[in-house]
């Protein structure tokens, strides 16, 4: 090992890019693989866990025999790397996912402490092992927080207890800026008791974000986690589109529950999108797409779409109707294309530049004739309008394309291919 720091933390390991010789990257790092012995031996570190990308998001496995250094902002391999999947064996366990936010007994006083984090270095025998444990003991009754310490692994027992209730802090503070779907796939691959114990870690908004990019699988059994106020408050969060299609796979009594909890405004929306058929415009379209009123400025309409929590499809056009605005509207007059309206003054009407000729898709279009009319107009989203000319809602691409792949393309996504 060449250029390697004498002690590694794990978590600053979290998101590393990993470079062959070359310089090319092969992924990033998103776990250590470590085995756990009887004694008070500190674990043999197997290899990390990345993340990397071909035509599908897969986590692989690879070895620390194939790691040649690591530094402070990256990792270099052999350039060796087997693409099969990654799968966890029995005896392996994943330091970031499973280690930190366990609770643990020091020894020498027998108070118990929280891991926050591990470090791992290399012997003269080559091998990694993990060697120390960062820990944070339990408040004391006049300490607002408990002391912080550094300790050898055996100075500390209590990781093969398998803990009810484990917290999540420390984990999700390495994986902080995970965009959903890359934290959707840490969580697929952890145990379903992991899994829920971040899910109940996670706010509201964030867990909402995670569970629109996990398998409808994942997303019961989270969901079914949850006391039922807080499963109705996280659907409130999720787009109208994606908590329809989680509450079309509940049982139907915990669906009207959920319903029944949620903010009427929400639930209505829920409610009318679970009338439509799945694979029609009706059950794609998103009932809150970016919509205002004919006398709106461009500033106006520029000013809704830099909202940080719209997709990049739906903040790609604007659609102009009379008054109500919230759908169903009144009538849909035309849309807005945000590129022909970079190009025109702030305090222009959006009325005054719209798109008038596309004629709205309706709620009983085929997902067929859906992606016909994107195709045809090279859009990324379309108006859907009832017999009235009320906007109903938007259909996006991702949506449609969402239907188009096979059911499980997002587990494929995440990773499936074979085991090493």
């Amino acid at each position: 090992m060449s250029g390697a720091p004498s002690r590694v933390y794990v978590a600053r390991l979290a998101g590393l890019p990993v470079y062959d010789p070359n310089g090319d990257q092969v992924g990033k790092v998103r776990d250590v693989v470590v085995m756990l012995r009887h004694d008070t031996q500190p674990p043999r570190v197997l290899g990390l866990v990345l993340e990397v990308y071909t035509t599908t998001r897969r986590r692989i496995f690879l070895p620390m025999t194939r790691v040649t250094s690591v530094d402070a902002g990256h990792v270099t391999t052999t350039g060796l790397v087997n693409m099969r999947r990654f799968e966890q064996r029995p005896t392996e366990v994943l330091v970031l996912g499973e280690l930190l936010d366990k609770t643990v007994t020091i020894r020498e006083t027998g108070t118990s402490a929280v891991v926050f984090d591990a470090a791992m270095e290399q012997w003269r025998t080559r091998d990694w092992v993990l060697s120390k444990v960062a820990v944070t003991e339990s408040a004391k009754r006049f300490r607002r927080r408990g002391q912080t310490h550094v300790l050898d692994w055996s100075e500390v027992t209590g990781f093969a207890v398998i803990e009810e209730g484990q917290g999540a802090t420390h984990l999700l503070a390495a994986f902080e800026t995970m965009k959903p779907a890359d934290l959707a796939a840490v969580l697929h691959e952890l145990s379903s008791k992991r899994r829920s114990e971040i899910a109940g870690a996670l706010d509201d908004g964030r867990l909402a974000d995670v569970l629109e990019e996990l398998p409808e699988d994942d997303q019961v059994e989270i969901l079914a986690s949850l006391d039922t106020e807080r499963a109705a408050d996280v659907l409130e969060e999720m787009s109208p589109d994606d908590a329809a299609d989680l509450i079309a796979e509940l049982p139907s009594d915990t669906a009207e529950r959920l319903l029944t909890l949620m903010e009427p405004d929400e639930a209505e929306d829920v409610r009318r999108l679970l009338t439509y058929s799945e694979r029609t415009a009706g059950g794609l379209m998103t009932s809150e797409p970016v919509i205002l009123a004919a006398d709106a400025t461009v500033a106006d309409a520029l000013a809704h779409v830099r909202n940080a929590d719209l997709s990049p499809a739906l903040a790609a056009m604007i659609y102009v109707c009379r008054p109500p605005l919230e759908t169903p509207t009144g009538r849909f007059i035309g849309v807005g294309h945000i590129q022909r309206l970079l190009r025109e003054p702030p305090s222009a009407l959006v009325s005054g530049v719209l798109d008038t000729d596309l004629d709205g898709l309706r709620a009983d279009d085929s997902l067929q004739a859906v992606s016909k009319y994107l195709a045809t107009y090279n859009l990324v989203a379309a108006p859907v309008v009832d017999e009235e000319g009320r906007l109903l809602g938007a259909v996006t691409v991702d949506d449609v394309l969402d239907h188009l792949l096979p059911e499980d393309w997002r587990e494929q996504s995440l990773g499936e291919e074979g085991a090493r």
